[in-house]
């Protein structure tokens, strides 16, 4: 494997969760976060994941992965298009009915995310319409990350896809490290259906309409449901 690709890869694995981690915890040491504080967040997210995309995309190319390989195509375009519908309505159906189940749960049930949404998901319309920015910039970026490329090359450094959509998976969870055990384990079983939908297809559309599908009704619709369920029980759904 060219030295390149194993450096993006320690960096994914450790050195993008410690620093993630730490960032969440600066943000939960604070009182309750303000309006710029978010639109930093916000900013800082989109910036820092395009640069990713750009720097893995400019050394896949460098050598000689092309963007059909790292998921940038629709071979069967109607396999593709079905797929990401129905898998985008099921997201949907499980995102909902997680919202209203969660929310029934007694305050001391939330967890570490219930606090954490609280403090990044938008609370205005300007927020919004930023945040909209920042799931599109994710759903995109996350996806071509780890199902584009490292599903990719560690597929081929094994020859093996199933061993491809478990170690990209894996990774995926533990950049989730900020919601803790909980999250890490959600997000490798999320990780897992995505990375199966993109081998299957060959196509990165399917998953990214789907990741956008859960963070955009997160939220938009979880803090409307803290607000409405304040003295009740907080909702913990997180963005993947």
């Amino acid at each position: 494997m060219p030295w390149d690709f194993v450096v993006i890869l320690i960096l994914l694995a450790i050195v993008v969760p410690i620093l993630g981690r730490r960032r969440m915890k600066r943000l939960m040491a604070l009182e309750e976060t303000t309006k710029p504080d978010r639109l930093r967040l916000y900013a800082s997210t989109v910036v820092s994941q395009w640069l990713a995309v750009a720097i893995i995309f400019w050394r896949a190319r460098a050598h000689g992965i092309g963007p059909a390989q790292l998921g940038l195509a629709i071979p069967h375009a109607a396999l593709v298009i079905i797929v990401t519908v129905f898998f985008s309505a099921l997201v949907l159906t499980n995102q909902l009915v997680s919202l209203r189940r969660l929310a029934a749960q007694p305050r001391d049930a939330q967890g570490a995310m219930a606090q954490l949404a609280t403090r990044i998901f938008p609370q205005d319309d300007v927020e919004r319409v930023a945040f909209v920015g920042v799931v599109l910039t994710v759903a995109f970026c996350e996806e071509f990350i780890y199902r584009g490329f490292v599903q990719t090359i560690l597929q081929r450094w094994a020859h093996l896809a199933f061993f491809g959509i478990l170690a990209a998976s894996a990774m995926f969870g533990v950049a989730h490290l900020y919601q803790g055990r909980r999250g890490i384990l959600s997000t490798f079983i999320v990780g897992v259906c995505f990375s199966t939908i993109r081998w299957w297809t060959g196509s990165l559309l399917p998953p990214v309409v789907s990741h956008f599908v859960a963070d955009i009704v997160a939220g938009m619709m979880a803090p409307r449901a803290f607000r409405a369920l304040r003295d009740k029980s907080p909702v913990t759904t997180s963005i993947v």
